[in-house]
């Protein structure tokens, strides 16, 4: 491994103009009029893979943007990795609150700054790096590897979920590793091995069928913005637990071990609280603020809207109104139970003067990789050799619902070695990536094929 980490160190310089290259493609898969530049940017990372000693490289047409996929399986017998990214970046408004262009990729306080430089370009090439720096310095590599990058990432993977179900062959392998997730800070190595699921639901409260005067009619009619405001505030009980019927049948709770894993990490509630601008935190009695947001399931209210928002005064009894809901599940809750259970008591909350339509718009399931699984621990060790201290464990407790995609399909795990940070600014102005992480991850990744092909 020395000449493999020796190859990377010599040739950092190198690297990060490479990725400097990367970021000079405004590849938005949100606007039509980069259309051209979303291509030009799959060829791109497929040049990249060809280089790094990829002997099948391929880019996939899809209904959206391209899928790059590569491979080098001159390992039989031995494990296979299957790296999954995305090249894909967010739009860069407002354009005026950025200090430099957003595609003038500049090198400052040991960042390197510009839109897509940690979600999730810089990650994506620091896996491409550490398998270029096996081939060059030993000359193969002790395990098959695989790359997907797609380019829809930003804007829902659309194309992503048909391709994985229809090339499962293809794409088979015995784990998919993942970064594109964070550090729980600066220079902590971090494995994340679980994500919280998805229910998205719409509710609609209507009252009379128009709006009315609320001088004339206040007091004779329920009032659709009221009633709506008194079901949302049933959802939950005075302890903050979601108060619908059976919702925690299912839960998969915390083992003792993740737990006292949680209790290790330094975190500061008075820091969290003042760094969010609120006095106090709040949230489901009986656990830490990490476990509520890791993993707990939570309900919350996205939206509401319904009657007079303008400027001035109308005085007026709206005749409907609205709410978006959103529900974070964790491991063995079902987003299509918990749909039908939020629907029967959300229905049973409403008084006879007012009808209630509810949607189920979308969900994503959770997924949760066992601490001792052979991947995870693989995962924690490369990182501790890289980063020269202990690896830390976390849940994150968003949705990639792709993770479960990967996980369903091809029955293996997903270990996500993030190398970002939440304050590097991802989706907005002035997007940046540590360069030292940079480095690091490359080491890491490279410490992860040594460390997994020894299964």
């Amino acid at each position: 491994m020395q000449k493999v980490i020796s190859y990377i160190s010599e040739n950092n310089d190198r690297y990060i103009e490479e990725l400097k290259d990367f970021l000079r493609i405004p590849s938005i898969s949100a606007l039509p009029e980069n259309k051209s530049d979303m291509n030009n940017c799959a060829e791109f990372v497929a040049g990249k893979l060809r280089d790094a000693g990829m002997n099948r490289v391929q880019v996939y047409q899809t209904e959206g943007h391209p899928i790059v996929y590569g491979e080098w399986l001159g390992a039989p017998g031995k494990p296979t990795i299957l790296f999954y990214g995305h090249y894909d970046v967010q739009p860069v408004d407002p354009i005026e609150l950025w200090n430099n262009p957003p595609f003038e990729p500049v090198i400052n306080d040991g960042k390197i700054w510009a839109r897509g430089a940690t979600d999730d370009k810089g990650q994506v090439l620091v896996h491409i790096k550490s398998v270029e720096a096996f081939f060059k310095a030993n000359g193969s590599l002790p395990l098959n590897v695989k790359f997907l990058l797609e380019g829809e990432e930003e804007i829902g993977s659309e194309s992503l979920a048909p391709f994985i179900a229809q090339n499962k062959d293809m794409l088979k392998s015995d784990v998919v590793l993942i970064s594109d997730t964070s550090l729980f800070a600066k220079g902590v190595p971090t494995i994340t091995y679980g994500l919280r699921g998805l229910c998205y639901m719409e509710v609609e409260v209507i009252g009379p069928n128009k709006d009315l005067h609320s001088g004339s009619f206040g007091g004779a009619v329920a009032n659709p913005v009221n009633v709506l405001a008194q079901m949302i505030a049933k959802l939950h009980d005075k302890n903050g637990k979601i108060a619908i019927p059976e919702f925690y049948k299912d839960v998969l709770n915390l083992t003792k071990k993740e737990r006292e894993s949680f209790k290790k990490l330094k975190f500061s509630e008075k820091k969290y609280a003042k760094e969010l601008g609120v006095a106090e935190l709040m949230g489901e009695k009986g656990f830490s603020t990490l476990e509520r947001v890791w993993a707990r399931p939570t309900l919350d209210c996205n939206g509401i809207f319904g009657g007079f928002t303008g400027s001035g005064a109308k005085t007026i009894i709206p005749s409907k109104a609205t709410a978006k809901i959103s529900m974070r599940l964790v491991p063995n809750q079902d987003p299509n139970k918990i749909a039908k259970l939020f629907t029967k008591f959300f229905k049973s909350l409403a008084p006879k003067s007012v009808k209630v339509n509810v949607k189920y718009l979308h969900g994503g399931y959770p997924v949760v990789v066992p601490l001792e699984h052979k991947a995870i621990v693989s995962g924690a060790d490369a990182m501790a050799k890289a980063f020269g201290k202990k690896t830390v464990f976390m849940r994150e407790g968003g949705s990639i619902p792709i993770v479960v995609d990967f996980v369903k399909n091809l029955n293996a795990p997903a270990v996500l070695m993030g190398l970002g940070l939440d304050s590097e600014n991802l989706h907005s102005p002035n997007e940046h990536f540590d360069l030292n992480h940079f480095r690091l991850g490359i080491e890491s990744s490279a410490y992860f094929i040594d460390e997994f092909s020894k299964d």
